[in-house]
């Protein structure tokens, strides 16, 4: 039976070996709620599952841009589409009706007989805009009128009845409109589609023509449609913006939703875990707070983080080379802020929190030596237990 020869020399051997063990392990052995800021700051050693991540200092540059994108809403993203009022004009589907007049009865709409009838004019039976945008008038013809405004097709229908007909006179009228319609959609009292008028219909029209769900107003967001492109705005923002309240334009959408935005924080913060804006929206530091801030005995306020899907533009415009990220579309990122300096503070009152965010605060230096402390104290008294317990078994070395 084995026993210990050097009953201090054995315990120390063992601390020493277990203390040899966490170096060679390296900090990987201790206990930790994410990644060493180390690890965070370099991304080319450190991201050995092939993701691929950029690391960007938190600028005033990189704040300018952050910034501006956060406050584009409607009218940043429709900016070369500012139309006061749409120019409605009949479209394909639409029901048009024509009238038309005669200046005297015998010709070829008013018989000689005018006693015999009232008025002196026709109406030609409503007739739907079909599939070549044409309708079909007596005497007229076919006649392309998709595009067009009625007045235009009224002066088209008297240049062809000119030569015709007694002084000709016609009235065009869009009975109901099909083409030139706004759907309305999502978490509303009654989803709608709505024809536009000549006076013009603006984003809150039509959410109250839907009739609003009753979502708080932070947590209820507004998405616009146009062209192959989309905005979103909060409802708040939109009340609170009038400049967002935009015209709306043919075959607009609108859809309306309710989404609690959440961002989750971990690390050396007061408090751990998801957090809900609970308001129209709330800045980085602002986000800090809201998660308790920075451990005074643990965080290390040079290695505050938040990690993003940020768009590859917005990277560019910060001047950042994405070239090397293969993935389309958005690029992991992660911003990198040091709370030890009073400015960055200032920088992160305006940069804009983002749904699903993630903020990450790193442990002080000396908490990690503290841990591997720990660790090797922790050796020496087992390796002390275990040479008492020899020594009861087997008696003094």
């Amino acid at each position: 039976m084995h026993t210990f020869q050097n009953g201090w020399l054995g315990r120390l051997r063992i601390a020493g070996c277990i203390a040899a063990a966490a170096l060679l392990a390296g900090c990987n052995l201790l206990p930790a709620s994410g990644p060493y800021s180390a690890e965070v700051r370099n991304p080319q050693t450190q991201d050995t599952d092939g993701v691929g991540y950029k690391l960007v200092p938190m600028t005033a540059s990189v704040v300018r841009v952050l910034s501006q994108l956060d406050g584009e809403g409607l009218i940043g993203t429709f900016r070369n589409d500012r139309r006061p009022i749409p120019d409605v004009k009949i479209g394909i589907g639409d029901l048009v009706g024509v009238s038309i007049f005669e200046a005297s009865a015998g010709g070829l709409f008013i018989p000689a007989e005018a006693a015999s009838r009232a008025g002196n004019f026709v109406d030609i039976p409503t007739q739907q805009v079909d599939s070549t945008g044409s309708i079909s008038v007596p005497y007229a013809g076919q006649l392309r009128v998709a595009g067009l405004r009625p007045s235009q097709v009224e002066k088209e229908i008297i240049d062809r009845l000119r030569n015709r007909a007694i002084d000709p006179q016609a009235v065009v009228t869009v009975k109901e409109q099909r083409s030139n319609t706004v759907t309305v959609l999502g978490e509303v009292d009654a989803p709608i589609k709505f024809p536009l008028t000549a006076n013009g219909e603006r984003v809150l029209d039509a959410i109250s023509r839907a009739g609003a769900t009753q979502n708080k107003g932070y947590d209820m967001f507004v998405t616009l449609q146009r062209g192959g492109r989309e905005a979103t705005i909060s409802f708040n923002r939109l009340i609170r913006d009038p400049v967002n309240n935009i015209y709306l334009q043919p075959s607009d959408t609108i859809y309306i939703y309710g989404r609690a935005r959440t961002f989750l924080a971990f690390g050396a913060s007061g408090k751990q875990g998801q957090f809900n804006f609970s308001d129209d929206a709330i800045s980085l530091s602002e986000a800090v707070a809201k998660a308790e801030g920075l451990v005074d005995a643990q965080a290390d306020p040079q290695s505050v983080f938040m990690f993003r899907l940020e768009n590859r533009s917005t990277l560019e415009r910060m001047g950042v080379d994405v070239s090397d990220i293969p993935t389309e579309g958005k690029v992991p990122t992660i911003y990198t802020v040091n709370y030890r300096e009073p400015t960055g503070f200032l920088l992160t009152t305006k940069v804009p929190m983002r749904n699903k965010d993630i903020i990450y605060i790193g442990n002080a230096g000396s908490v990690e030596i503290t841990k591997f402390l720990n660790l090797v104290l922790l050796g020496a008294t087992t390796a002390r237990e275990i040479a008492d317990a020899n020594s009861i078994l087997y008696g003094p070395n």
